[in-house]
Formats: structure tokens, C-alpha cells, sequence
């Protein structure tokens, strides 16, 4: 490392002042020569040094990801590798940057690389049959031994695929959906998680038409919190796309979470005559609240009979009507003894810290995280789509293995068992090794930003 002034490539004027570090090949990210400059950061330092530069005879600008492509052609980084990388630039919280980091250091890779050579070792069984299985120097059973093995190594690839999703859902962020009725307190509730005001409140029912989207670091979990146009009967065109919006949002959220203002609940509740819950609760709401709802009873400070005691009446009923359940997956009960609602208000701030401490024990209970992410379980594989469809490939190949070496044709079912074994190695070897075509491979290089 230097200290070098940076001129000019044709006038020689002096342009900044800074660091120059030489990497010779192959010790370099990319194993080819590499001059790095350390200098200032401020616009015109920088837009004046790139503009100097690529006047020199052989010298442009990166392509996106045109260093980290080259580092994956000449072998240094494997395609789960250069995922992981991408993931830990693109990362917004911490525990997005702790996966991002084992997959750049090659924990993907370690676990994939097993799996391959697990079918390999089974397609060297079988071609030991299909070559010396008329000879003695042959065990007559390595074509059960490598079913077994297949069997053994589908359930594993099973078992990866059964994770709900939860690699790419942390990757790319869990879609917590707000819903309730109009002026509720959903659009409030927005605001405060997002510490900003990235939605419209006002007294008006009905201001949020369309669904907000805001990326937020709860607690270290990355969390996409939606608010939705408030549900209730409408003829507005435009009001009602917005409740249609809504509901499919529910629908495929993460995490369901239904604002319910309290003092409209004692509302319905002091003056509806009939025992019918559809009369105390709203029939839009009812229709989409089932036993992975979360509910929190907002406005608090503004109820007549705030004690937990009638709280406990209002969702009780609700529970026992609905045959709805307390959160499925959650075993204990929080330091409110309430599990799966929570009373607050979101203008004064009273009770949001246990709503929001009780919300990330339901996140963490569902992606099966504990307090230090996965501490005691093992992480999900699959953190892309592009892996999850190699890996499911891969078991459509050994089922077909396992179905042809149960075949009464011997000798011939092996052969064929034998070509579905290379297609399932290739499928895994795809996950993470240059086995696959350039359109598939632009596509992981063109989402880096430029250079890097």
C-alpha cells in the first residue's frame, strides 16, 4: 500500500490524493492483476479519476458484476457463493447479513457438494453392477445398497424442501399484511413500526386506497410491512379495487396481523341487541380472521372500559365462535399472558412495546428462530428459487432410480436407474457448480450494482 498522488492521464494535473494497492495475480479477488485506488469519496473526485481513466488504451467501466463474474470463472467463488455475496450487498438487517455471510464463505456450497457426491457414490454402485455384475468380484447386493442410499438421500432433499420457504422469505423480506376496518389505526401503525410518516393518516375513512409497502429492521428481522385499504361495504369503483387488493394481500401474507379499534368495539358490543358475532364484528373481517390471525385491539386510551378483564370477554367470544385457536405455534404465553392479541394505542404508545416484542416471538416461532436466529437448528439450504427448483428436479430423478431398481428387468432397469442418477447429480451440481447455460448465469451477475 502507497500513498501516490492521482493525475490526470493527459494534462498530469493533480486530481487527489490516496492509497494504491497492488494485488498480483492469482492472490486477487478475481486472480487476475489488480491495481486498487483508495481516494476521496466526493463526486467530482471520483467522476474526474473514472473519467481519466478510461481514457487510458484498454481501460472501461465494469459491467455489473463483471469482477465477481470473473472471480466465479476462474474458480474462486461457486454460483451459491456469488448469490451469498449478493445477498450480504443487498442486506438491510442483521440477521439478513449473517445468512448472506455463510453462503459468501461457502456454507452453501459445503452442504451441496455432500449431496452430489452422496448420488455419485450411488451411481458408482450401480456402474459396478452394470460393468462386473456377471463376475464374482461383485457383491449381489450393491444395487439394493445404492437404492437404500437413494432413499436415505431423497428424504434428506424432502426435508430441505419442507421449510416452508423460510430462506427465501428471510432473504427477501416476511410480508407482515395490517388490515382491519376503516380508521382502525392501520395506517398509524404503519407509521409507527416505520419510525416515519410513510402513510396518510387522517379522520377521513377510507384515505388508503391502494396497498403501502415499507421495508423496516424489527428487532433485527427483516419485515415488509403492508397497509391496506380499510375493509368495509362500499360502491366507490376505486375504493373497492383497493378492498379486493387487500384481501388477496391477506391472503398471501406471512404474517396476518387485523388493527381493531376498541372503543367501535364497545360500540357494537353495548348496542347490538343480537347474541350473532357478526353483528359485533364486522362480516369483512370475520370472513378473513382464522387461527394464524394476529389481532391488536388499538386505542386503547380512548375505550370507555380499557380493563383487561372486558378485552378478555371481546376476544373470548370471538374465539369460541370462530373455533379459532390461540397462535398455533406459539408453546408459551407472553408476559401478558396473551398470546396471539395484544391492546395498545399507537397515537399515546401505551402497550407497544409488548405488542411489538409479542409480534417478533410469533415471527420467530414461525421461521423457527430463537433470540440468536438459528442457534440450536440447522438453517435453510434453499435461499433462491433458482435452488429450490434444482433441488425438487433432483428428487423427481432418484424417485425414478428407486422406481426402475424395484423393476423385475435386472440388468436393464439398472441402466436406466444409472442415467436418472446423473441427471439428479446434475440437477444438485447446478445449485452451485458452471454447469448451466450464460442466460441463467447473467441473470446472477446483472443484479450486482456496477462493478462489484
Amino acid at each position: 500500500m502507497h500513498l501516490v498522488s492521482v493525475v490526470d492521464s493527459e494534462s498530469e494535473e493533480m486530481l487527489d490524493e490516496g492509497l494504491a494497492v497492488y494485488f498480483k495475480a492469482p492472490k486477487s479477488f478475481t486472480t487476475e492483476d489488480v491495481l486498487e485506488l483508495h481516494v476521496h469519496s466526493g463526486r467530482a473526485i471520483l467522476s474526474s479519476i473514472l473519467h481519466s481513466i478510461s481514457k487510458l488504451p484498454g481501460c472501461r467501466l465494469a459491467a455489473p458484476g463483471e469482477f465477481t463474474r470473473r472471480a466465479f470463472d476462474a474458480g474462486r467463488m461457486d454460483l451459491t457463493q456469488v448469490e451469498g455475496l449478493r445477498d450480504l450487498i443487498d442486506a438491510e438487517t442483521d440477521e439478513q447479513r449473517r445468512w448472506a455471510l455463510g453462503a459468501a464463505k461457502g456454507a452453501v456450497r459445503d452442504e451441496v457438494e455432500a449431496l452430489r457426491q452422496e448420488i455419485i457414490a450411488c451411481l458408482m454402485l450401480c456402474e459396478a453392477e452394470i460393468d462386473f455384475g456377471d463376475t464374482e468380484e461383485i457383491d449381489g447386493d450393491v444395487v439394493h445398497r445404492a437404492k437404500d442410499r437413494a432413499i436415505a438421500l431423497t428424504n434428506t432433499l424432502k426435508e430441505y424442501l419442507r421449510d416452508s420457504r423460510k430462506g427465501e422469505i428471510m432473504r427477501s423480506g416476511i410480508r407482515v399484511v395490517i388490515f382491519g376496518e376503516p380508521n382502525a389505526g392501520k395506517s398509524s401503525l404503519l407509521n409507527w413500526l416505520a419510525q416515519r410518516q410513510a402513510a396518510i393518516v387522517t379522520p377521513v375513512p377510507g384515505t388508503t386506497r391502494d396497498i403501502l409497502e415499507v421495508a423496516i429492521d424489527l428487532g433485527g428481522l427483516p419485515i415488509i410491512a403492508c397497509d391496506t385499504a380499510g375493509l368495509r361495504e362500499t360502491h366507490d369503483a376505486v375504493e373497492l379495487i383497493g378492498v379486493e387488493r387487500a384481501k388477496e394481500a391477506i391472503r398471501q401474507a406471512d404474517i396476518a396481523l387485523c388493527v381493531v379499534s376498541i372503543p367501535e368495539l364497545e360500540h357494537r358490543y353495548q348496542h347490538s341487541c343480537e347474541s350473532s358475532l357478526e353483528k359485533k364484528w364486522p362480516s369483512e373481517i370475520l370472513s378473513l380472521i382464522n387461527s394464524q390471525t394476529l389481532v391488536l385491539l388499538n386505542k386503547v386510551d380512548l375505550a370507555t372500559a380499557p380493563c383487561p378483564q372486558q378485552l378478555e370477554e371481546y376476544m373470548g367470544i370471538l374465539v369460541g365462535e370462530l373455533r379459532a385457536k390461540p397462535f398455533p405455534v406459539l408453546e408459551e404465553e407472553d408476559a401478558g399472558g396473551q398470546r396471539w392479541w395484544w391492546s395498545a394505542s399507537v397515537t399515546t404508545g401505551e402497550g407497544m412495546q409488548r405488542f411489538v416484542d409479542g409480534l417478533l416471538r410469533c415471527i420467530r416461532k414461525r421461521l423457527e428462530l430463537d433470540s440468536n436466529g438459528y442457534e440450536n437448528k440447522r438453517e435453510p439450504l434453499i435461499r433462491h428459487a433458482r435452488q429450490r427448483m434444482h433441488m425438487e428436479n433432483a428428487v423427481e430423478y432418484l424417485e425414478q432410480f428407486i422406481r426402475s431398481v424395484d423393476g423385475k428387468d435386472g440388468h436393464l432397469n439398472v441402466v436406466l436407474g444409472a442415467e436418472e442418477l446423473r441427471y439428479a447429480a446434475r440437477e444438485i451440481g447446478q445449485i452451485s457448480r458452471a454447469v448451466t447455460v450464460d442466460d441463467v448465469l447473467d441473470a446472477v451477475f446483472r443484479d450486482f450494482c456496477i462493478g462489484k
